[in-house]
C-alpha cells in the first residue's frame, strides 16, 4: 500500500477501510489569526470540530500541537523527542505493523507533516491519502459523525534516523554549499518580501529559491498534481537528484507537501529546516533577502 512513494488514492482506501491493521488518521490543523498584541503568528486550532461534523469511517483524529509537537519552545508545530513521539503513536494504536493513512482537509500537509514525523522515526507503513477529506467527499464516499472512538493502545518503537530536520546553523551552513538547494514552500509574494510577514522580517533565506506547495496541488480536489508536472517545477528551480534539498515555509509544515512529492519522484537526500521562517524571520543575527 505505501512503498516508495507513500501515496493511497481514495479507491484504494475505500477498499480497505475495516482492515485489522489500518489506522485511518485525520491530522486537519486550522491556522486562525492570532489576537491583536500576541507575540505568536496564529493560533494553532485543532480539527477537532470538522471532525465530529464528518469523518471517513473508522479514523481517530491527531492533535498536531498538543500532542505531537514541542511545547518548550515558541516555535509551532517542533518535533519532539523520540520518545514522546513513541508513546504519543502508541497511544494512538500504531504498532510496528500497523498500516497508517493519514489525510487532512482543505490541504494534505497536516498528513504530509505527520508522514514525515514518521519518516523520520524509521517507520516505512505510512501513506498520505491523495485529496484528503475533499476528494472522498466530492466523490460522494461515506462520512461518519461524533467523536473518535479511537483504536486500542499499542507499542510503538521508532527506529529514528537522522537528517530529516535541521536548524537554524545547518540551514545557514546550507546557503553557502555548492551542492546543496534550500527551497521555500511560501507563496511567491512572501518569498520575494512584497508582503508583510507573520512571522517577524519579511523575505527570505538567502539564495533559496521558491516551489510553492500551493502549485504542486490541485485547486478543487486537493490531490497532488501529476508527478511531471511536480518535476518540472523543480527542475526549473534547478533542484535536481545529485543535490542535498533542504525545504522550509512558515512553520515547518507546507514544505512537507515539496518533500512528499521529491520522495516520489525519487529524491533521496531531503532535509526540512523545522523552525522556517518562524524562526529565521525572528532572528536578527540571520540575514535575510528580498525581491
Amino acid at each position: 500500500m505505501s512503498g516508495r512513494n507513500g501515496l493511497i488514492s481514495t479507491a484504494e482506501l475505500a477498499d480497505i477501510l475495516g482492515q485489522a491493521d489500518l489506522r485511518l488518521f485525520d491530522c486537519t490543523t486550522y491556522l486562525e489569526p492570532a489576537p491583536e498584541g500576541s507575540s505568536l503568528p496564529y493560533l494553532a486550532v485543532p480539527g477537532r470540530h470538522t471532525f465530529e461534523a464528518g469523518h471517513i469511517p473508522g479514523a481517530d483524529f491527531l492533535d498536531l500541537q498538543s500532542e505531537f509537537s514541542d511545547p518548550n519552545t515558541e516555535l509551532r508545530f517542533m518535533m519532539l523527542d523520540v520518545a514522546h513521539l513513541e508513546r504519543a503513536f502508541g497511544r494512538h494504536g500504531v504498532s510496528n505493523g500497523s498500516q497508517v493513512v493519514l489525510y487532512s482537509i482543505g490541504t494534505p500537509m497536516w498528513a504530509t507533516r505527520f508522514w514525515w514525523m514518521l519518516q523520520s522515526l524509521g517507520f516505512e507503513s505510512a501513506s498520505v491519502l491523495d485529496g484528503g477529506l475533499d476528494k472522498w467527499k466530492l466523490e460522494g464516499r461515506p462520512l461518519e459523525t461524533g467523536p473518535a472512538q479511537g483504536y486500542k493502545p499499542a507499542t510503538f518503537t521508532a527506529k529514528p534516523k537522522t537528517g530529516f530536520f535541521v536548524d537554524k546553523h545547518e540551514t545557514l551552513a546550507a546557503t553557502s554549499e555548492r551542492g546543496t538547494v534550500v527551497v521555500n514552500a511560501l507563496g511567491p509574494q512572501f518569498h520575494k518580501g512584497l508582503e508583510p510577514s507573520r512571522y517577524g522580517r519579511p523575505g527570505r533565506v538567502p539564495g533559496s529559491c521558491n516551489v510553492s506547495a500551493a502549485t504542486l496541488l490541485d485547486p478543487k480536489t486537493k490531490a497532488f498534481v501529476p508527478l511531471g508536472e511536480a518535476d518540472a517545477k523543480f527542475k526549473a528551480q534547478g533542484i535536481t537528484k545529485d543535490k542535498r534539498v533542504v525545504a522550509y515555509c512558515g512553520g515547518g509544515i507546507s514544505a512537507t507537501i515539496d518533500l512528499f512529492l521529491l520522495h516520489q519522484l525519487g529524491y533521496d537526500n531531503l532535509t526540512l529546516y523545522d523552525g522556517s521562517m518562524g524562526e529565521w524571520a525572528k532572528d536578527t543575527s540571520l540575514p535575510i533577502e528580498t525581491g
